[in-house]
C-alpha cells in the first residue's frame, strides 16, 4: 500500500474543519507533515509537524498529537493555523498557488515524508466564496467596495463589513458572509484606490450613503442591514449604530472601543496621533484624546519594537471628563448588539471597552439582545477560522510601527473558531427577531 494523504473535504469554505488522515506508512514510523500556503497578500507560510504512525501505519490528525513541530496536543486543524510566516520564502514555496483576488481560494499544499522514504502529497483548498456567490464591484457616488451576494434566490438579509486602522477593503470576510446567506458589502473608507490614504476626517455621511445604497440595491429581507467591523471598524460600527439607528438593524463589533479615538497610528504623518478621525455634518466628532489630562504616550514610544500599546489607552480612561465627551452613545442603537473582545489585547483594552458598552446597554434597559463574548487569553486579531495565527507582532499598515496584538497562536486560533460560530448564531437570531417583528 502506497503512502497517501486524505483530506475531507478537500475543497471547502475557509471556516470548514478538515479531517486529515495519513496512511500507507510503516507502523511506528515517524512521519513529517509539511503544510505550505500563500495567503491573499501573496505572503508565504509553512508548518512542519512530526507524528508517529499507529499499528496500521496511519495517522489521524483528529486523534493524534504531533511528537514535535509547530503545535502541541490533538488538533485536526493544527497544520493549518500553526503555519508560520516566511519573510524569505525560498524556492520551496514557489509551487504553492497564489489566491486570485482578495477573496480568492487559498491552496494549502500538504506533503508527508516517512523516515523510511515513503512520500505523499495532497492539496487542501480553502474558499472564501461558495459556488455561485456573485461579486459586484462598488465604485459610485464616492463609495468604494465590493458587494457579495449568495447563490440562492433573494431577498437576503444584509451586512456591511469594515476594516480597522489598516484600511483597505475586506472582500474575503464579505465573501464568507455571502457564503452563509447574507448580501455582504465589503466597504472601504480609506487606504484603497479612490479613497483617502489615511484615517483623517472621514465623514460619517459616507457610511450613511453606503447603507442607503445597499438597501436600494439588494432590498434586504425584512429590511435587515447589520454593520460589523474590527478594531477601529468595531468602534465605527457602534458609532454608526448610535448615529443612524433607523439604518442599522444590528451591530457586530470585533475588539471595539467604547469611546471615539483620534487618528492614532493611521492619520497623516504631519497631523500627529490626536487629529480627528470622524466628522459629522462637517464638524469633528469628539474623541477621547482631546485635552486628555491622563494621556501619556512617552512610555509606549520609548519601547523597543514590537510594542504593546494597550497601556496608553488604559491610562487615558482615567480622565473621566474626556471619556464622557468621547463616549459612544450606544443606548441609541435600535437593534441587537454583539461584542467580541480579547483579554490579552495588545493594541487596546477591548475587554474593558466591551464591558463598558454592555454595562451601558444593560443600565439603559436595551430592548434588544446584548451579547458579549470575551476570550481572556486571545489577542487583538480576531478573525474567521482557518487562517494562520502565529504572527502576533507585525508592522502597522499605515505607520509601519511594529506592534504586538497579544495572545498566543493556540488561544487566537480557538478564539477565531468560537467567535465566528458566535457571530453566525447571533446574526441568525437577530434576523429571526427582525422577521418576527415584520410579521
Amino acid at each position: 500500500m502506497s503512502a497517501a494523504i486524505s483530506v475531507v473535504p478537500a475543497v471547502g469554505l475557509l471556516d470548514t474543519p478538515r479531517h486529515i488522515v495519513l496512511s500507507g506508512f510503516a507502523p511506528g514510523e515517524h512521519v513529517s507533515l509539511t503544510a505550505r500556503s500563500r495567503q491573499a497578500d501573496g505572503s508565504a507560510w509553512r508548518s512542519v509537524n512530526t507524528y508517529v504512525a499507529d499499528a496500521r501505519g496511519a495517522i489521524d490528525l483528529d486523534r493524534q498529537a504531533p511528537v514535535s513541530g509547530s503545535y502541541a496536543g490533538v488538533d485536526g486543524q493544527g497544520p493549518i493555523w500553526s503555519q508560520a510566516w516566511l519573510p524569505q520564502p525560498g524556492e520551496d514555496s514557489l509551487a504553492v498557488p497564489a489566491p486570485e483576488g482578495l477573496a480568492g481560494a487559498i491552496t494549502v499544499v500538504l506533503q508527508a515524508q516517512g523516515e523510511h522514504g515513503a512520500r505523499a502529497t495532497a492539496n487542501l483548498v480553502q474558499r472564501h466564496a461558495a459556488e455561485g456567490v456573485v461579486r459586484t464591484p462598488l465604485s459610485q457616488d464616492g463609495l468604494v467596495g465590493a458587494l457579495f451576494t449568495p447563490a440562492t434566490p433573494g431577498p437576503h438579509p444584509a451586512i456591511v463589513f469594515l476594516n480597522g486602522s489598516g484600511g483597505g477593503v475586506n472582500e474575503a470576510r464579505a465573501a464568507l458572509f455571502a457564503s452563509h446567506g447574507y448580501a455582504a458589502l465589503a466597504l472601504g473608507y480609506f487606504g484603497a484606490p479612490g479613497l483617502p490614504d489615511h484615517l483623517s476626517g472621514i465623514p460619517l455621511e459616507y457610511f450613511e450613503r453606503a447603507l442607503a445604497w445597499l438597501r436600494a440595491t439588494v432590498r434586504p429581507a425584512w429590511d435587515f442591514v447589520a454593520v460589523s467591523g474590527i478594531s477601529r471598524g468595531g468602534e465605527l460600527s457602534l458609532l454608526l449604530g448610535s448615529e443612524y439607528p433607523q439604518a442599522v438593524s444590528a451591530v457586530v463589533a470585533y475588539v471595539p472601543s467604547s469611546v471615539v479615538h483620534g487618528v492614532l497610528n493611521a492619520g497623516k504623518p504631519e497631523e500627529g496621533r490626536f487629529a480627528t478621525a470622524w466628522t459629522r455634518g462637517g464638524d469633528a466628532v469628539a474623541h477621547v484624546w482631546e485635552g486628555n489630562a491622563a494621556q501619556d504616550w512617552s512610555a509606549i514610544d520609548s519601547l523597543p519594537e514590537p510594542r504593546r500599546q494597550a497601556q496608553a489607552f488604559v491610562d487615558a480612561q482615567r480622565d473621566v471628563a474626556a471619556v464622557a465627551r468621547a463616549r459612544i452613545p450606544v443606548e441609541r442603537i435600535a437593534g441587537p448588539v454583539l461584542l467580541l473582545s480579547a483579554g490579552d489585547d495588545g493594541y487596546w483594552p477591548s475587554s474593558r471597552y466591551a464591558e463598558d458598552v454592555a454595562r451601558t446597554l444593560t443600565r439603559a434597559q436595551h430592548p434588544h439582545a446584548v451579547t458579549h463574548l470575551d476570550y481572556p487569553e486571545a489577542g487583538h486579531a480576531l478573525q474567521a477560522p482557518g487562517v494562520p495565527t502565529t504572527r502576533i507582532a507585525k508592522p502597522h499598515p499605515v505607520s509601519g510601527i511594529v506592534l504586538t496584538g497579544g495572545g498566543t497562536p493556540l488561544a487566537n486560533h480557538r478564539a477565531n473558531q468560537a467567535s465566528w460560530a458566535g457571530v453566525l448564531d447571533f446574526l441568525k437570531d437577530a434576523v429571526a427577531a427582525r422577521a418576527r417583528q415584520a410579521a
